[in-house]
């Protein structure tokens, strides 16, 4: 597959999951292109997970890792690949008992925010 595909193929998950692929100079360009082609464009295409499960597994490692800004980002990625709230929340039950209270904590946290920001955009 030629670079222009696995690009076109990572833009196609990214606007999916996201909403959005990184405009040119937003980041480093070598970096941008190896985060769409390759992470998006490889394996988030992989056909052993559908998209939706993937972006389920990367919400809960975020959470477990404690990097917030990128579950943000993931979590509203979520709900727009069809993973609802309660699941969200059930996730953060789950995680507790394997990553630690504190981390589902902060995680439930970041949760309600995304739902509220979500909600006021909604109107």
């Amino acid at each position: 597959m030629s670079d222009s595909d696995r690009f076109e193929k990572g833009a196609e998950v990214m606007q999916k999951l996201l909403g959005r692929v990184p405009e040119e100079g937003a980041m480093q360009e070598d970096f941008r292109q190896i985060t769409v082609k390759n992470l998006f464009g490889d394996i988030w295409t992989r056909p052993g997970l559908a998209v939706r499960d993937r972006s389920l597994i990367t919400c809960a490692v975020l959470t477990a890792l404690g990097r917030e800004p990128q579950l943000r980002i993931h979590m509203k990625g979520a709900l727009n690949v069809g993973i609802s709230r309660e699941e969200i929340l059930e996730m953060m039950v789950h995680i507790a008992h394997y990553a630690g209270w504190p981390t589902a904590v902060n995680g439930t946290h970041v949760a309600e925010a995304v739902f509220k920001e979500i909600d006021e955009a909604d109107g």
